[in-house]
């Protein structure tokens, strides 16, 4: 069994919001993590012709480990495939069809002990989706999809004007206010937020002080190995200096954390988390798994103790990570029950 479980992201959004290029830029940017992607049609991803190792009826291998897989039929099947694969993958994605609830597909990730929930991510086209939320036909599997999302790209930001832009956001607002946002052109992401979006650990976790400026953070593998050059940054950089706009705090708590505890955190997590992932000893299950993604979380028993310790490492945009609340939580001994009198 393996010692970690695999983190599954559901990639939703409706037809022509840039799904396929979402995954095609991931799939670019893997920086050796594994990852295995789960589609409806492959063969529309039209994958980079120098990544392609070679083209099965059902499948594309790349040369950099990654591998995109039909769903076909049978979903279950398909996922049975990617957790049998030796070596492992680092990370799942599935890409939801255009129409369908991403919210439903990403319920796996909750119901299978070898998953976790990497998140929902819905992309949103901002030049449509005013006319698609307007349409009674179309308006119901919008409103689902966007409500379903963990985050929110907003794609194609750039083919509108600031005008219609600001009347996106004013609509997302009316469905899903505290769904964190971000816009993108082209489907491309900050550095930053590609662990984000994959379920993946930010890289330097290890001995970072959470009351001290965090290290730029990459995107870290099973392998141990962090893909981030010396100065910080990536040669995939796209767009602007993001790393202004985000920041990371760790843990490593070397005591029992209340289980109770954890799972209020988890249900009232606090505003500026937009990612937390550690493993740590409770209580309630000696060692444990905390995630939480955009708006969801979850505290299971870990599959195996950790070779390093007990480490946890959120992610929130800068000025608005909550340390003070989360060192409270991960740095306080559990009280001793009072003696009876």
């Amino acid at each position: 069994m393996a010692s970690q479980r695999l983190p599954l992201t559901v990639i939703g959004g409706f037809l022509g919001a840039g799904k396929t290029t979402l995954l095609n830029h991931l799939l670019n940017h893997a920086d050796g993590c594994r990852l295995a992607v789960l589609v409806n049609d492959f063969g529309a991803l039209n994958v980079d012709a120098e990544l392609v190792a070679s083209r099965g009826a059902d499948s594309i291998a790349l040369s950099n480990g990654c591998v995109c897989c039909s769903i076909g039929d049978d979903l279950s099947a398909a996922l049975i495939r990617v957790l049998d694969n030796e070596p492992p993958f680092d990370a799942l994605l599935i890409e939801a069809s255009g129409v369908s609830d991403p919210w439903r597909i990403a319920q796996v990730g909750l119901s299978d002990r070898a998953l976790s929930l990497g998140g929902v991510t819905v992309m949103v086209d901002c030049s449509s989706i005013l006319q698609q939320a307007a349409d009674p036909l179309l308006r119901d599997s919008v409103q689902r999809q966007v409500r379903a999302a963990d985050w929110l790209l907003l794609n194609k930001s750039d083919l509108v004007d600031a005008a219609q832009l600001m009347a996106v956001h004013a609509w997302l607002d009316q469905q899903a206010r505290d769904t964190p946002r971000f816009e993108t052109r082209e489907a491309r992401l900050p550095t930053i937020l590609l662990p984000v979006l994959l379920g993946r650990p930010i890289a330097h976790t290890s001995g970072v002080d959470a009351r001290r400026p965090p290290e730029p953070a990459g995107v870290s593998c099973e392998h141990g190995h962090d893909h981030s050059h010396a100065d910080g940054h990536h040669d995939h950089h796209d767009g602007p200096d993001h790393s202004e706009q985000f920041e990371t705090a760790s843990w490593q708590p070397q005591n029992l954390v209340a289980a109770d505890r954890l799972r209020s955190l988890l249900r009232a997590m606090p505003a500026g988390v937009l990612r937390l992932k550690g493993l740590l000893r409770t209580d309630s299950h000696d060692w444990a798994e905390i995630q939480f993604a955009g708006r969801h979380g979850s505290l299971r028993k870990a599959l195996s103790a950790p070779a390093n310790g007990a480490a946890v490492v959120a992610i929130g945009l800068r000025g608005k990570l909550p340390k003070a609340e989360l060192d409270a939580v991960f740095n306080t001994p559990l009280q001793p029950a009072p003696e009876s009198t």
